[in-house]
């Protein structure tokens, strides 16, 4: 069963799922952002402690990456087409120290450890 629902989702079994790619990839391109760009660092605290481990130069070119897609999307405007073709929008940069943390958490409340961050309001 589980094979069977991998290979729906995956883009090169499924035409759907190539297509669903395809169009995420021009939207992530007109704007400059990356794949990992959409994880939301108030959603999910794993997230936020994965941000907080990484080197402060990527996480300074992600904040790049979001403050000119704001200000792309303010404008109703898309980057320069020779921009876009250098963007690489599945390059990823946050999901091996996302697995991680995640694997880190697991592990705690395994072992019946109290949780190393708390959510906070911010």
């Amino acid at each position: 069963m589980a094979s069977f629902l991998q290979s729906l989702i995956d883009p090169k079994k499924n035409w759907f799922a190539r297509q669903h790619m395809k169009a995420l990839t021009q939207r992530l391109r007109n704007y400059g952002l990356r794949y990992d760009d959409l994880y939301d660092p108030y959603y999910d605290i794993d997230v936020k402690e994965a941000l907080n481990r990484l080197p402060r130069e990527i996480v300074d070119a992600r904040n790049q990456r979001l403050k000119r897609a704001m200000d792309l999307s303010m404008k109703h405007q898309y980057l320069p087409d020779n921009l876009q073709a250098m963007q690489t929008p599945f390059r990823s940069y946050l999901q091996e120290m996302l697995a991680l943390v995640k694997k880190e958490r697991a592990e705690r409340e395994a072992l019946g450890a109290l949780p190393l961050y708390q959510r906070t309001i911010p």
